[in-house]
């Protein structure tokens, strides 16, 4: 179990066990890099931990420790949480800032504590088998275990096909469970009990915040932004950031500079297609702070040869092909640092994707399109002249209050799936999407702040709960397959709860999004990037579908193992793989997931490990 997860932890290995518990670690060395081995205990041996992650305000609280007794013998983060757990309990959680997966074992008491940091920044899953209960970084630690057979949960599919992760604490694997962001478990007594810590604002804006100016809101978020890039640089080790080209890294970038002993190193990449690349920005963005530069062009040959390897490392069927690039660049890094910042998260907090304001805009269109029009008329239109739509015009009405009824599975959910529920119906065996409801968990998080909260609030927080730890999934299970940690400032948790509570004027304006943010980073970052549209790390994946690996996907797709399994419908796929190479679909996000579910299939629950793809065609010479 241990070292199968070598790859999170290079630099050694500790096991340490009793008659009722086995705790492993592999470890990446970044603070403490003599003394920080684990697993670690207390003075007297009794309480042990297990721990991935940086608690970055770890000196704060030692202070407070050992000015109450304790006595310390690393200078490790690890180690303040043993004393932390003596010191508080359970309650110790609320005393840290940072990220963090930890176990920790208390002897006298018999009982196991697994505690997942407020965001889910970093992973921790668990299992039962029969008294047993199984915990780890990574599912594949828990299936090397040999207790645990790995099992596809169909009950899930639909919903992970559609919104790209599971809502909830099922996992893609029956029987394997994710522990929630702001969550811990406790197992004991041969019982497993499981509690929520923590939670974002749910009561929406703070109208104290609301009456004070905007200048002095700006001020704020600046403030404690650059704080939280202060506390994330806590390491012993080279820090470099991942830098794309767009404002949310460009401005981490800008607030590292100044703390640097030395120039700072970014890292990006970009694909030879030079219509998918933001390289020229990203060095755009290194010049204006001074940094150093250091970049990676990958091509459709890199991409394919590295994707079910990292299907292995993810875990899972990988939801966006970002991933892949994500994989080159932490590579890069890690041949200059050990730790990168980056930032991720900005989006999810301050409205940063271009679907806040369509959703929103086809919201509240639609509800006046419902005053106007009786249910006949609106129902004609649907039918007859919006499929009748040419080109942009069509594909745009299709997607909007014209098309669809106005719902929230279908307005802010079904419209922006990977596979919609129809496609679904058209493309997998009916028994699969029978009664499935992809979207009923994500909705419960829609449904559980107030009315003061606002329908830009409520899109929000279910993107933090849902969208979001399936992106930091992502990003840790990347950098780690090259041995690299990555952090997250817009996520610590004193500024998440700071702008979760600030008035929408200043996330989404109009069509303005993350307008704190730009005003916070204004002078800091270059102005081209200040304005620029989001790109969102776009990958050339339908174009490479539309030539010589289009052969390749029918392949694995239509080959016999894959038709025996009875996921899909084989005609089906065959016909949608032949319209989007001759350009008459856009089939693009269908065949990217349904080329990962089944390669998934096959690494984990076939048990054939890592793929190889077949080879594919000679490159066409363009006419």
């Amino acid at each position: 179990m241990r070292d199968v997860l070598a790859h999170r932890g290079p630099d050694g290995a500790g096991l340490w066990a009793d008659d009722r518990t086995a705790l492993v670690h592999r470890r990446l060395s970044i603070v403490d890099v003599a003394g920080g081995h684990q697993p670690l205990s207390n003075e007297d041996g009794g309480i042990w931990v297990t721990f991935n992650g940086e608690i970055y305000n770890h000196r704060d609280v030692r202070a407070e420790l050992e000015a109450a007794g304790h006595r310390y013998r690393t200078r490790s983060d690890t180690e303040t949480i043993v004393h932390a757990y003596e010191q508080w309990g359970d309650d110790c959680v609320q005393r840290f800032r940072g990220m963090f997966a930890f176990a920790l074992w208390d002897a006298p008491k018999r009982r196991l504590l697994l505690v997942r940091d407020r965001l889910g920044i970093k992973p921790l899953y668990w299992a039962r088998a029969g008294d047993r209960v199984l915990f780890a970084s990574e599912v594949k630690a828990i299936l090397a275990s040999g207790l645990v057979t790995p099992q596809a949960n169909r009950a899930v599919l639909s919903e992970v096909l559609a919104t790209r992760y599971t809502s909830g604490a099922e996992t893609l694997f029956e029987g394997v469970y994710k522990l929630l962001p702001g969550h811990r478990l406790v197992f004991e007594c041969d019982r497993v009990r499981v509690d929520k810590y923590w939670d974002l604002p749910l009561d929406g804006p703070d109208p104290a915040l609301d009456r004070l100016g905007d200048g002095e809101l700006v001020e704020r978020f600046r403030g404690l932004l650059q704080e939280s890039v202060r506390l994330h640089l806590m390491a012993d080790v080279p820090i470099g950031v991942f830098l794309s080209g767009g404002i949310d890294s460009a401005a981490v970038a800008a607030f590292m500079a100044p703390y640097a002993a030395r120039p700072l190193e970014t890292f990006s990449v970009g694909f030879a297609d030079t219509a998918f690349n933001e390289l020229a920005y990203a060095r755009q963005a290194a010049r204006f702070v001074g940094a150093t530069s250091h970049e990676v062009v990958i091509d459709d040959a890199d991409f394919f040869g590295a994707l079910p390897r990292l299907i292995w490392h993810e875990d899972e069927p990988i939801a966006h092909p970002s991933s892949v690039p994500l994989h080159f660049v932490s590579a890069l890094a890690r041949t200059r640092v050990k730790v990168v910042l980056t930032g991720e998260g900005s989006d999810e907090l301050l409205a940063g994707y271009g679907k806040y304001p369509r959703a929103l805009f086809n919201w509240r269109a639609g509800g006046m399109y419902e005053h106007l029009l009786p249910r006949a008329i609106r129902e004609a239109v649907a039918a007859s002249v919006v499929p009748s739509l040419p080109g942009t015009l069509g594909r745009l009405a299709r997607r909007s209050f014209l098309a669809m009824p106005r719902r929230p599975a279908d307005v802010f959910l079904d419209n922006f799936a990977g596979l919609p529920l129809e496609l679904q119906r058209t493309l997998l065996d009916p028994r699969i999407v029978a009664g499935a409801d992809p979207y009923a968990a994500s909705l419960e998080y829609f449904s559980r702040p107030n009315g003061a909260s606002g329908t830009l609030g409520r899109l929000l927080y279910t993107d933090m709960k849902t969208y979001l730890v399936e992106l930091l999934m992502k990003q840790d299970q990347m950098s780690m397959s090259a041995s690299l940690e990555s952090r997250v400032p817009f996520l610590d948790h004193v500024l998440v709860e700071f702008a979760a509570r600030l008035p929408h004027r200043l996330k989404l304006h109009g069509r303005t999004t993350k307008r704190i943010l730009r005003e916070a980073a204004r002078g800091l970052v270059p102005p081209a990037i200040l304005t620029r549209p989001k790109m969102g790390f776009p990958v050339p994946f339908p174009g490479w579908m539309r030539g010589r690996w289009n052969d390749v996907a029918h392949q694995v797709l239509l080959d016999r193992r894959t038709r025996q399994r009875g996921l899909v419908n084989p005609a089906a796929v065959s016909r949608l793989l032949e319209r989007h190479r001759d350009g008459q679909c856009a089939g693009g996000d269908a065949i990217w997931a349904l080329l990962n579910l089944e390669l998934w299939y096959r690494t984990f629950i076939d048990r054939d490990g890592i793929q190889t793809l077949p080879e594919a065609g000679p490159l066409r010479a363009a006419a």
